[in-house]
């Protein structure tokens, strides 16, 4: 299952919100919807739930046109949408029915994700007396109710501990190998990365970069090498590229003791390798640098920007 959004454009009043965007996302696989606050991405999340309609442009399933009332979607939203008065078993049969589930079929799913998310001690409780991580469990455990094949998850790992993470690790790992086409938002870059395959940030309405992750990341640390040496403060070896290697490579930037340098467009490694062996500069690292997901965002939304 391939779905696909084509060159949607929405504005509310006279303020045009998204100008084109464009992405797709198949099954088996998670696209990672990034981008800052404001930047369009739950706009475009409520237009794939049509929520509300697109000025123009088009969403595909399969290369036909997409329904959301046609597929088993689920939608975890950023902001907590439950009730919480209401006894938990309670919401969620009563969530199941509204999305098509008997009330056996309801219940029954209902515990099993309470178990599995480690809150089924909860069912009979109000959703109000639980802590912001159970809550967001409660959450998820409606997210999955209804076994869709769309998943849409914004902010999951909100109040979440370090082992309740872990389990939402396996159940998204599980749900992937499953063949469920999952699109992924989070400002928690280091779970996009584990996750997925495809990214698209977006900012100010517009798609700013999309395409593998694996292959962006080999392009943004092109001609990029990590270094640092022994006994020397990545301070005082910026001084030295910037007086005696600037023929050779610049100075990008510092992250901890690491310097990370940019080769001339004519200059090697190996250039870069002898020049500074040959200064007696004791090598702590020499490796090819690889951005984070967090270095991509914030270097093209910088430039975007």
């Amino acid at each position: 299952m391939k779905l696909e959004v084509k060159d949607i454009y929405k504005s509310f009043s006279d303020n045009e919100i998204l100008h084109g965007i464009s992405l797709s996302v198949e099954s088996g696989k998670a696209l990672g919807l990034l981008g800052r606050n404001g930047a369009g991405k739950t706009t475009t999340i409520r237009i794939l739930m049509n929520l509300f309609d697109a000025d123009s442009g088009e969403i595909l399933i399969n290369g036909q046109n997409f329904r959301a009332l046609d597929h088993q979607i689920g939608y975890l939203p950023e902001e907590r949408g439950l009730y919480p008065k209401k006894k938990v078993i309670e919401q969620l049969i009563y969530l199941g029915q509204l999305r098509g589930l008997s009330k056996k079929e309801a219940k029954e799913n209902s515990l099993h994700w309470l178990k599995r998310l480690g809150v089924e001690e909860y069912k009979d409780k109000k959703l109000e007396t639980l802590s912001k991580g159970n809550q967001q469990k409660v959450q998820l455990a409606q997210t999955f109710l209804c076994n869709p094949d769309i998943i849409i998850l914004d902010e999951p790992f909100s109040g979440l501990d370090p082992l309740n993470s872990q389990i939402l690790k396996d159940i998204i790992r599980e749900l992937i190998r499953e063949n469920k086409l999952l699109i992924f938002s989070s400002h928690q870059m280091g779970y996009v990365e584990e996750f997925c395959e495809e990214i698209a940030i977006i900012n100010f309405g517009e798609i700013v970069l999309d395409g593998n992750l694996k292959e962006i990341k080999s392009i943004f640390g092109q001609n990029r090498l990590t270094l640092s040496i022994v006994n020397l403060a990545p301070e005082h070896l910026q001084i030295i590229f910037k007086e005696q290697l600037n023929h050779i490579a610049i100075v990008e930037s510092i992250r901890k003791n690491d310097v990370i340098i940019e080769l001339l467009p004519t200059k090697t490694k190996n250039d870069l390798l002898s020049a500074i062996l040959s200064m007696d500069l004791d090598i702590d690292k020499f490796t090819v640098y690889e951005p984070t997901l967090e270095d991509i965002f914030v270097k093209k939304v910088g430039e975007n920007n």
